[in-house]
C-alpha cells in the first residue's frame, strides 16, 4: 500500500470534514519515487477546544509507525471546521527545499 494512502487511512479515524494528504518528497533531495515528505491539511471538529500542540500530538500517535520509519517529515495544517473557513479553505503553501530535487 502507498504510504500516502496509509496515511489516509489513519487519519480517516478523526472523521475530518477535510483530509488532503500530499506527498511532497519530490520537492527535496530524495531519491525518485520516494516517500519521505508530507503534508496533511485536516479540518476536525475533533479539533474544538484543543491547543495546536495537542492538536500535533494527536497527530503523531496516530503516524507512529510511519514516523518511526520511511516518512522524515511531515508538515500539518489542523484546523476545527470554524478556522477553516474563517481561513477561507485555504491552506499554506509549502516552502522550498534548500538542495530539493538536486
Amino acid at each position: 500500500m502507498a504510504m500516502q494512502t496509509q496515511i489516509e487511512q489513519k487519519l480517516a479515524a478523526l472523521t475530518p470534514d477535510v483530509l488532503h494528504v500530499e506527498n511532497e518528497s519530490h520537492m527535496h533531495n530524495v531519491p525518485a519515487n520516494s516517500e519521505t515528505h508530507f503534508k496533511v491539511t485536516l479540518v476536525s471538529d475533533n479539533f474544538d477546544g484543543m491547543m495546536p500542540v495537542k492538536r500535533h500530538q494527536q497527530i503523531y500517535a496516530l503516524l507512529a509507525d510511519e514516523l518511526s520509519g520511511p516518512v522524515h517529515a511531515l508538515a500539518l495544517h489542523l484546523y476545527t471546521p470554524k478556522e477553516w473557513q474563517a481561513r477561507g479553505g485555504e491552506r499554506p503553501n509549502s516552502p522550498n527545499c534548500r538542495g530539493g530535487g538536486q
